[in-house]
């Protein structure tokens, strides 16, 4: 399948605002891809059904996290989370995309985890510096995500927390994860970073 054939399949399933943000991601995440030489190609069917789930029903999305073998804590936190984790299940059975690294990418673009690898990495980056985006903090994490990778998925993790924080929200536990493990990496070359020097 090649990039025009999905964004074909994913368009009628998102409003315009977010195919146009789909397709921002998509050159966002292959830019990265090949700055960090990730597969180009598993990295852009990733990045264009990253939000297949994102306007599902909320009542569907949750029949799903139910009866799946989905975490079932995701239904303590607010259902913008889960459109990752039920999209992954979604495009599987009804695209028929088997490829596991291209799931898990799609799995966790919103939250992060532990461990992630780096087509994972280059999901949930790409999803949060896309030229549409503008919030505070999001130049600095653009000017780091050519710099080190893991460093501009910390500052994205960092920012969301918060945010979050901020606007005393629940923030689900592998963002916590996400964050620590990628503080572990960059805390000895990017001491000043975390700094905020």
């Amino acid at each position: 399948m090649d990039r025009k054939q999905a964004l074909a399949i994913v368009q009628p399933h998102l409003k315009q605002s977010r195919f146009d943000h789909t397709k921002r991601v998509v050159e966002t995440a292959v830019d990265l891809a090949k700055f960090y030489n990730e597969d180009k190609q598993k990295t852009e069917i990733a990045a264009v059904f990253h939000d297949y789930a994102k306007y599902r029903d909320k009542d569907e999305m949750e029949r799903w996290i139910i009866s799946e073998y989905l975490p079932k804590d995701l239904l303590h936190y607010h259902h913008e989370l889960w459109h990752g984790p039920v999209g992954a299940l979604l495009i599987k059975r009804e695209v028929g995309i088997n490829d596991l690294s291209i799931l898990n990418a799609i799995r966790w673009h919103t939250t992060g985890k532990a461990g992630m690898n780096k087509l994972e990495k280059i999901i949930f980056l790409a999803d949060y510096i896309e030229p549409g985006r503008d919030f505070p903090g999001v130049d600095k994490v653009r000017e780091q995500a050519k710099a080190d990778l893991d460093l501009g998925c910390w500052l994205a993790a960092k920012n969301t927390i918060q945010f979050l924080m901020s606007k005393n929200q629940p923030i689900y536990p592998d963002t916590f994860h996400a964050y620590n493990d990628l503080l572990i990496t960059v805390k000895d070359k990017w001491r000043e970073d975390m700094n905020g020097k």
